[in-house]
């Protein structure tokens, strides 16, 4: 095994000193729930910020119930194209406990630049106060909603999903839920270091693993299914899905010191003895969560110039320009 990058390390002893959710109570979590990214120069440089080549707009939609609106943020490349657009609907991490509508800026932006595709990120309801499947339904709607107002969003070409973290099995997720209702029809899905079996034993190696320990795993797991909640539901754990035939063509991403890499693994693994075609990729010497520190991480651009060529290859005519 290489060694652990040293920033990734020490960013990761910090952030574990602060913030780390296996020592939060429920109401601590929502606390820090309220508390968001800064937009000044030092966070812009450690998660990234919005290409200058892409525009970004917020705005709601309805969600899967009453009362239940979705926020979400469109980033549109900013040069004209007389070609079809992409769709691709991206889902943010965080454990299905943190995260917003920024996290998508510097991936969704980037994807939107180079693969010259809309990309839809949603802000999903989330736990302890929205528990599981709450999510799931949220992103779900969002994603009908995508497909089915495609044309006014710009986008008149395939549809795909992405996602890193939580947002990698919920895109997973997305996969067999759209199999099984019927739609919308989806081209790929771009998964990043997803958890894919909430029933799985993970590594004693990487119990104190930067950004997800062992402890915090049962934290998020805890927060998010509650405590009646089934870990072995394919919609907290599409691995465990009864067949994976049908599915879109997949980039899976694993990183080498994250407990969730053999999800990874096994998730390609499971698609591919079901004769869907995979790209997965493992990046040395990182922890889970580096594709979203890219001012610490070189593995972090690596990551997201290869889901570009990737989510570009599949949804793109072979004799379009770059945009």
């Amino acid at each position: 095994m290489a060694r652990l990058e040293l920033k990734m390390r020490a960013w990761g002893w910090v952030t574990r000193r602060q913030a780390s959710v296996a020592t939060k109570t429920d109401e601590d979590v929502v606390a820090l729930q309220r508390r968001h990214v800064p937009d000044n120069a030092v966070s812009n440089w450690l998660f990234g910020s919005l290409p200058a080549a892409t525009a970004k707009a917020d705005r709601t939609i309805p969600g899967p119930g009453p009362d239940a609106d979705i926020p979400v943020r469109v980033y549109r490349p900013r040069q004209a194209s007389h070609t079809p657009r992409p769709l691709v609907v991206h889902y943010h991490g965080g454990g299905f406990v943190f995260g917003d509508l920024r996290m998508g800026d510097w991936l969704g932006g980037n994807v939107a630049a180079t693969v010259g595709a809309v990309v839809v990120s949603v802000d999903y309801r989330l736990a302890p106060v929205h528990r599981f499947p709450a999510a799931v339904e949220d992103c779900y709607a969002a994603l009908a909603w995508a497909a089915a107002n495609a044309a006014e969003l710009g986008a008149d070409g395939p549809l795909a999903v992405l996602g890193e973290s939580a947002g990698g099995t919920l895109s997973a997720v997305m996969g067999l839920l759209a199999r099984e209702r019927g739609g919308p029809a989806i081209s790929h899905q771009a998964l990043i270091y997803p958890a894919t079996d909430m029933t799985a034993a993970r590594p004693a190696a990487l119990a104190n693993a930067p950004f997800l320990s062992a402890d915090e795993m049962v934290a998020y797991r805890r927060l998010y299914l509650g405590p009646d909640g089934d870990p072995g539901n394919p919609w907290a754990s599409p691995l465990l899905a009864a067949g994976h035939a049908g599915l879109p063509p997949a980039l899976i991403q694993v990183a080498e010191h994250d407990p969730l890499r053999e999800d990874g693994v096994r998730y390609a693994a499971a698609l591919r003895a079901a004769g869907v075609p995979v790209r997965l990729t493992e990046y040395v010497g990182v922890p889970h969560g580096f594709v979203n520190f890219p001012g610490l991480c070189r593995g972090a651009h690596q990551a997201l110039a290869e889901i570009c060529a990737e989510q570009r290859a599949a949804l793109v005519p072979d004799n379009e320009p770059v945009p």
